[in-house]
C-alpha cells in the first residue's frame, strides 16, 4: 500500500510539474500585416508652383489570438509627396519620413491647436483595438470617418479611417507564428522615388514613390519571433505641360494583394510570386537580430545564396533596409 501511494504521489507531483510548465508558456498567437493606401491629390502644374501627387499609406500590424482578438497593435503612416514642373519635368525628391517617425515636429500641437500629437493618437486608437475582433474594431468607426465617442475620449480625434481598415485587413491577413504577448511589435516603413522620368510630346511623365513595409514581433533578445512584408507603387503621371493625369479614384493594392496578378511568373519567368518570395524573406528574417537580418543582402543588392535557395531571388535591398529597421 505504501509503495502504491507514493507511486500516486508521484504521478500527481508529475502532473502538477507538467501543468506549471504549460501556464508558464506563453500563447503563440498569429501576427498580421494589413496597409490601406489611396492617392490623396494629384495637381496640375501652373507657373512657378509644381504640380503635386500625394499617396496615403497607412499600416498596422496585429497580434491575435486563437478567439480573433486582438492583444497587441501598433499603427503608422507615409503620408509622400512628390512634385513635377509645369514643362514636364519631374521633382528629385527629398527623403521621406512617415508621421509617427516625424513624432513631435509633425506638428498636430502646434499647428493645429490639437491635444495630443499624432503619433499619440495612432497610439490611442490602436490601444482601443486591444480585446477585439475585426468587426468591434469596424464599429470604433463613426459616421464621417471620425472616431466614436469612445475613441475621440480616448484622446483619438482625427480620422480614423484609415486605421480601422488597415487593422481590420491585418487581422484577416493575421498567420500563425511564433511571437507571444510578450514580444514587442514592430513596423517599419521605407519610402523612396522610383522609375520617374521628364514628360515629352509623345509620352506622359513619371513621378513614382514605392513604400516596403516590414511588421516584426521582437522577443527580450531583440531576435525576431515573426515576420511578414508588403510593398507598394504609387504612380502619379502628367504632360508635357505639368498637368496631371492621374484619377486619383484609382485604387491602390499592394503586392501582396495583387498575388499572382503582380506577374512574377508570367512576365518575369520567376519561379516564385513576389509575395512567395517575401514571405521567403520573411521566414529567413525568423531567430535573427537587426545585425543579422542586415547580412542576408549580398552585394549585388540580391540577397546571399542561402536566401535565394530558400526562394527568395528578387532584389532585397529595401526588404532588408526595412526589417532591419523594424527588428532594431
Amino acid at each position: 500500500m505504501k509503495k502504491i501511494l507514493t507511486l500516486a504521489l508521484a504521478a500527481l507531483m508529475l502532473l502538477s510539474a507538467l501543468s506549471l510548465t504549460a501556464c508558464g508558456k506563453a500563447e503563440s498567437l498569429k501576427l498580421g500585416l494589413g496597409v490601406s493606401a489611396s492617392y490623396e491629390k494629384a495637381s496640375d502644374a501652373d507657373g512657378d508652383t509644381n504640380g503635386e501627387g500625394e499617396v496615403v499609406v497607412t499600416a498596422a500590424v496585429v497580434l491575435v489570438d486563437a478567439n480573433g482578438k486582438i492583444v497587441k497593435c501598433v499603427i503608422d503612416t507615409a503620408d509622400n509627396t512628390v512634385g513635377y514642373t509645369s514643362d514636364g519635368k519631374y521633382v528629385a525628391a527629398d527623403s521621406f519620413q512617415t508621421k509617427y517617425e516625424k513624432g513631435d515636429a509633425y506638428g498636430m500641437k502646434a499647428y493645429a491647436g490639437s491635444a495630443k500629437e499624432w503619433y499619440e493618437q495612432a497610439d490611442a486608437f490602436a490601444a482601443l483595438t486591444v480585446g477585439k475582433t475585426a468587426d468591434e474594431v469596424k464599429a470604433l468607426v463613426a459616421d464621417g470617418g471620425k472616431g466614436t465617442d469612445a475613441v475621440i475620449s480616448a484622446g483619438c480625434t482625427i480620422a480614423v479611417s484609415d486605421f480601422a481598415n488597415a487593422v481590420v485587413k491585418a487581422v484577416a491577413n493575421a498567420a500563425d507564428s511564433s511571437a507571444t504577448k510578450d514580444d514587442t511589435l514592430k513596423i517599419a516603413m521605407v519610402s523612396k522615388q522610383a522609375s520617374s522620368k521628364d514628360a515629352t510630346d509623345e509620352a506622359e511623365g513619371v513621378n513614382e514613390v514605392d513604400t516596403t513595409i516590414v511588421a516584426a514581433a521582437l522577443d527580450k533578445n531583440n531576435k525576431v519571433t515573426a515576420c511578414k512584408a508588403d510593398a507598394l507603387q504609387a504612380t502619379f503621371t502628367f504632360d508635357a505641360k505639368g498637368v496631371a493625369t492621374l484619377d486619383t479614384a484609382t485604387a491602390i493594392q499592394t503586392k501582396n494583394e495583387k498575388g499572382d496578378a503582380y506577374g512574377m511568373k508570367a512576365y518575369a519567368g520567376s519561379a516564385k510570386e513576389w509575395y512567395e518570395q517575401a514571405d521567403a524573406f520573411c521566414a529567413a528574417c525568423v531567430g535573427k537580430t537587426s545585425a543579422e537580418i542586415a547580412a542576408l543582402a549580398a552585394g549585388d543588392g540580391y540577397g546571399v545564396e542561402s536566401l535565394q535557395t530558400a526562394g527568395c531571388t528578387i532584389g532585397v535591398t529595401d526588404l532588408v533596409e526595412t526589417a532591419v529597421k523594424a527588428a532594431k
